[in-house]
């Protein structure tokens, strides 16, 4: 009857502690991640109740001693605990239960091995293990807690990782689109950077043509302003050339006469004479109007030189009358000088000035003329041109015209580039702007107008620093 009671004791001790074995499994497990941590090892901790169960039938059919086979089986499993503590080491909270289990394992030693010396000594001891025992236990749940509060502090570690990786990954894949937008922006930049350096260049060469355009307009209006300039005193050489020879003819014919008359033969030298000093005033008229037409058309440098301010304008608006009469024969109108003799020389660029007036009267011309298509009767054209010196020692040169002035809703754009009023084919609209850019910036001076719709207009050239 004793000894089935006491193997109820032991089979009870030792079911106990294999259950206890099991939760032990259990909580490591889920504490320490095995299943991904040490998948293998996992496993076979799933059989760890095996050991306990084959003790149990041992036990039943050997009869070993009472606690002998719980003690062999809590060895075990102190054994089993402690070798996966030390396989996943690496982990800081195993290194702490580990640390937990210390007490226990070496008081379950101590325990073997007094027992195996001397049953004495356990039961001597008894009291002392027992205390000891429970100092264990308490070591074992502080550092429990302590592993587990790491286990927290961990997991939050690893979520905070998680979370800046999650950041840094997505800052990644930002910066990988950011930087594939911006190469698309670069790539489209680039190709509209060419597109307009193409049509850069485009409009330069067409500015360029229309600059030669303008410049052989000019060339133009200036070439016939010369040739009808040149053609009166040739025409004056031609009609006192035949008038000479007549007078040759009746000289000839007089000394042919037997009867000389002695007064007609000095008259008619005399007539010769005139004759020929005329042919040879207007021959030098002719040669001097070639002569200063190829001194202004001549390649020259921009450095300034002193000129004759008033000869130049009363040049140039002679021949851009001529050379606008030459296009339309019909086309009269009054020319208004009042030159200042008192201006002297003026510090200039004597070409570009010249393109300056040749453009400032011909528009001048072009204005009174077509008012005088519309005006047939009753209207005047009349441009007058002005020089005079300021106070200031500055030099102005006014061109006058009583065309039909310039519209208020245009006035802003004189000066721009390519703008014009003329009809397309009688205009580039590079006259005022190349003869604003000459005065503003080659002579550092000013180009102004004044106009009244119906009355005219007058621009003004100023040119500071006139010597």
């Amino acid at each position: 009857m004793n000894i089935a009671i006491q193997s109820d004791a032991v089979n009870a001790s030792l079911i106990v502690t294999v259950l206890m074995a099991l939760l032990a499994v259990r909580a490591l497990r889920r504490f320490l991640d095995l299943p991904t941590r040490v998948p293998h090892l996992n496993l076979l901790l799933g059989w760890i109740w095996v050991p306990g169960a084959a003790l149990l039938v041992f036990g039943l059919l050997l009869h070993i001693p009472d606690g002998q086979a719980d003690k062999l089986y809590s060895a075990f499993v102190y054994a089993v605990l402690t070798a996966t503590l030390l396989r996943t080491y690496y982990y800081r909270p195993a290194r702490t239960l580990l640390l937990a289990l210390a007490p226990l394992l070496l008081l379950s030693a101590a325990e073997q091995l007094l027992a195996m010396l001397s049953t004495g000594w356990a039961k001597s001891y008894s009291n002392l293990l027992e205390s000891a025992h429970g100092f264990a236990i308490i070591w074992l749940i502080t550092f429990i807690i302590i592993a587990r509060n790491q286990k927290k502090r961990l997991e939050q570690e690893r979520l905070l990782h998680e979370e800046e990786e999650k950041a840094r990954r997505l800052v990644e894949a930002q910066n990988a689109e950011l930087e594939r937008l911006v190469a698309e922006r670069t790539a489209t930049l680039r190709q509209q950077t060419e597109e307009l350096q193409q049509a850069l260049t485009d409009l330069k060469n067409t500015q360029a043509q229309l600059i030669q355009s303008e410049k052989m307009a000019s060339l133009g209006e200036l070439t016939a302003g010369i040739a009808h300039e040149i053609q009166n005193p040739l025409n004056f050489v031609t009609n006192f050339a035949d008038v000479s020879a007549e007078l040759v003819q009746e000289l000839e014919a007089e000394q042919r006469n037997p009867i000389r008359n002695p007064e007609l033969e000095p008259l008619l030298l005399q007539d010769l004479r005139q004759n020929l000093e005329k042919i040879n005033h207007h021959g030098h008229r002719a040669a001097s109007i070639v002569r200063g037409m190829l001194e202004h058309s001549r390649a020259q440098s921009t450095e300034r030189q002193p000129i004759d301010l008033n000869t130049l304008a009363d040049e140039y608006l002679r021949l851009a009358y001529h050379g606008l009469r030459a296009k339309d024969k019909t086309f009269n109108a009054s020319l208004l000088t009042e030159l200042d003799p008192a201006i002297g020389p003026v510090e200039a660029v004597g070409q570009d000035l010249g393109r300056v007036l040749l453009n400032l009267f011909t528009n001048a011309f072009y204005a009174v003329q077509k008012r005088q298509l519309r005006q047939p009767v009753g209207f005047e054209p009349t441009v007058r041109v002005c020089t005079r010196r300021l106070p200031t020692g500055a030099v102005q040169i006014c061109v006058h015209d009583n065309g039909d002035g310039i519209p208020e809703a245009v006035r802003q754009k004189v000066f721009q580039p390519f703008f014009t009023t003329k009809p397309t084919g009688e205009g580039t609209g590079l006259g005022l702007s190349l003869s604003y850019d000459i005065i503003t910036n080659g002579h550092n001076g000013t180009l102004t107008f004044d106009t009244e719709e119906g009355q005219g207009t007058e621009f003004v050239v100023t040119l500071p620093g006139a010597a």
